[in-house]
C-alpha cells in the first residue's frame, strides 16, 4: 500500500473514534461491542501493521502497536488502543480523571523493508527523516520509533542513538556494529482532526 492516501480522511477519523471509544469503555467497564465487519470498508480488514499513541498536553503518555501485522487494521487499533492506554510499562494504567485530557494518534503502517547499507555513514545518508519509520535489530534487541519521532530527533545521529537505547543497546551501536535495519512508512491521523 502506499500510505500517502491509503485512507481517506473520513476512514482515518472514524478510526481515531474506534480507539477512544475503545478505551472510554474499558475505563467504564462496558463489554466492547463486536466489530461488524459488513459495515466497514474493505480496507479495515486487511491485516497491516497498527499503532497507537496517547499524549496528555503534548507529551507521551502511552504508544503501543504491531509493526507486523497480527489482526485486521480496525482489530489492531481496538487492541493497541487498550495497550497504550493501560499496558505500556512505561507509565501507570490511564484513569478516568486523565481521560479528557488526552490525545489519540492512529498510525497505520506499511510493510517493513529492510535497508542494505555500507557503514555508518551510508545508514545515515539513506535514512528519510519525517518519512520513514525505523526498526533496528541485534539479536534479542530490537525497537522502532515512528516516523513522528523525527520531530523531536530530527539529526540522523541523535535519532539512531535514541533508538539504540531504546533496543537496549549501547548509544553508539549504529555507529560501531552492523544492526540489522528496517524502514517503513505511516499514515497517521491525529484527534485534533477527528473532534
Amino acid at each position: 500500500m502506499g500510505t500517502a492516501d491509503w485512507l481517506s480522511e473520513d476512514e482515518g477519523n472514524y478510526l481515531v473514534k474506534v480507539a477512544r471509544s475503545t478505551i472510554n469503555n474499558r475505563l467504564n467497564k462496558v463489554e466492547q461491542p463486536p466489530i461488524d465487519g459488513k459495515d466497514l470498508p474493505e480496507k479495515f480488514q486487511e491485516q497491516l501493521g497498527t499503532f497507537v499513541t496517547i499524549t496528555i498536553d503534548g507529551n507521551l503518555r502511552g504508544c503501543i502497536g504491531h509493526i507486523i501485522p497480527r489482526e485486521t487494521v480496525i482489530e489492531g487499533i481496538r487492541e493497541n488502543a487498550i495497550n497504550a492506554a493501560f499496558r505500556d510499562p512505561r507509565f501507570p494504567p490511564l484513569t478516568k480523571e486523565e481521560f479528557d485530557k488526552i490525545e489519540i494518534e492512529i498510525s497505520i503502517l506499511t510493510a517493513p523493508q529492510e535497508l542494505t547499507y555500507s557503514d555508518a555513514d551510508d545508514l545515515l545518508n539513506k535514512l528519510r527523516p519525517g518519512v520513514d519509520g525505523v526498526i533496528i535489530k541485534k539479536g534479542y534487541h530490537e525497537a522502532t520509533f515512528l516516523p513522528q519521532v523525527w520531530d523531536q530527533l530530527p539529526d540522523r545521529e541523535e535519532f539512531l542513538t535514541h533508538l539504540c537505547m531504546k533496543a537496549g543497546l549501547s548509544h553508539d551501536s549504529w555507529r560501531k556494529e552492523k544492526l540489522q535495519v528496517s524502514t517503513y512508512q505511516v499514515q497517521a491521523f491525529e484527534e485534533g482532526e477527528a473532534k
